[in-house]
């Protein structure tokens, strides 16, 4: 909510606050006064914050006040959008089963990832140019991860630099990264990330070229004006190519290298000494080959379904990486997270924590750093709700037997 929205709100003929929700009755019967017609409605106020009780209602909070250009590009998925729709329904075909009796008094969801105490398994996935959805965007988001004590993954397309995101005080943040054809590019964005402080580096593989997604080709989406990659701003890029009308964006999106290969993490362990994480990896297959190249984890990720549509839910992927990983290195899930039960149904499916991306940027747009801190709370309060019903106190109690999937369904039907 911008000032002005919240002057809005709280203006008043008589010079004292009202109830800026609320509004006038249709006729006024006062001293026989003709009755009056309805005001405009107000802008959203304060108590529509407070009337929040989940974290979808963002979305169509945010669908409200973003141009249209941005919310497709943060809503929309590829193509038909199958896997969009998939990666929450999938969700909704896992069921409980809830153990009673059992002292649910304290609950701790801390854990550690790669090292790294924080105080729940919900953490945050990198997620591009957050300035178009609020003036302060990575830097907001950032405050607000460290504020309830978890990771901030920041994009290598980000609207605010390594530099400026590290310079909002203390926190466990990690980095996301494409390997550009121009391989000097990738070592100067790992050494400025190293150099900011930051953990880990999120290596993105399921983009050796972008999906085709339908609505950022008909919007014709660049990237405003007013706005850049922050993070290659002050990089030597070579000669570039200025003459195209996204600028910077569109070049940085052409270097991205279709070359890019699993011996590739073997280089990059070259130029830095942070932990790799693998995301976008789906299969069994490519896990063995995660473990083989020294990856330090993998999150099971299609990219917000945003690459090859008609590819499976995360979830629906999950158990699968999971049993090959066999604990070598911990899996996370990234994708269609919306509530508490997702995340206790991830860990239960064998996730170390899970990753949340459209939530935190529709919170963002709606409501700045303290739209991103309610998501995360409404989450963490979910989540603990869940365990509780469910009979675990800790994140380790939560197991494989206290769900069941389609595949359990099918494999009982059979016998």
């Amino acid at each position: 909510m911008t000032p002005s929205d919240l002057t809005e709100c709280l203006n008043t003929h008589t010079g004292t606050p009202r109830d800026p929700c609320s509004n006038p009755p249709l006729h006024s019967k006062s001293h026989g006064q003709p009755s009056q017609p309805r005001p405009t409605p107000l802008p959203l106020c304060v108590r529509d914050m407070e009337l929040i009780t989940n974290v979808t209602e963002y979305e169509k909070l945010a669908k409200e006040k973003l141009p249209k250009m941005v919310y497709d590009y943060y809503a929309s998925g590829a193509e038909d959008q199958w896997t969009l729709k998939e990666n929450r329904e999938a969700f909704s075909r896992i069921l409980f089963r809830p153990r009673v009796l059992i002292d649910v008094s304290r609950i701790d969801m801390a854990t550690n990832v790669l090292g790294f105490n924080i105080s729940m398994p919900i953490m945050i996935a990198p997620s591009a140019m957050q300035k178009m959805a609020h003036p302060d965007g990575e830097l907001a988001t950032a405050r607000a991860a460290a504020s309830a004590g978890t990771i901030m993954t920041l994009s290598s397309w980000s609207t605010s630099s390594v530099d400026e995101v590290n310079s909002v005080g203390p926190g466990i943040r990690f980095f996301q990264l494409y390997v550009y054809k121009d391989r000097n590019i990738v070592r100067q964005l790992v050494k400025r990330a190293e150099m900011a402080g930051f953990k880990a580096i999120a290596l993105t593989v399921d983009t050796p070229i972008l999906g085709r997604r339908e609505a950022d080709i008909k919007n014709r989406f660049t990237l405003p004006p007013h706005l850049t990659l922050k993070n290659f701003e002050a990089l030597d890029l070579g000669t570039m190519d200025k003459t195209n009308d996204s600028g910077l964006a569109s070049y940085v999106a052409g270097q991205v290298d279709r070359t890019l290969s699993w011996k590739d993490i073997k280089w990059l362990q070259t130029i830095t000494s942070l932990p790799i994480l693998v995301k976008g990896v789906v299969t069994a297959e490519d896990t063995r080959l995660a473990i083989e190249y020294g990856a330090a984890g993998i999150i099971v990720s299609n990219h917000g379904a945003r690459q090859l549509d008609y590819v499976p839910a995360t979830i629906s992927c999950l158990e699968e990486v999971v049993r090959e990983a066999k604990g070598r290195l911990p899996v996370f899930l990234d994708g269609g997270v919306r509530r508490g039960t997702d995340v206790f149904k991830a860990l239960a499916l064998g996730a170390s924590g899970v990753f949340i991306g459209r939530p935190v940027l529709f919170s963002l747009a709606v409501d700045g750093e303290a739209g991103v801190r309610k998501v995360l709370q409404m989450l963490r309060d979910e989540l603990e709700l869940t365990m509780a019903l469910s009979g675990c106190t800790s994140l380790r109690e939560i197991t494989r037997a206290h769900v069941i999937t389609d595949s359990d369904r099918i494999g009982r039907s059979r016998l």
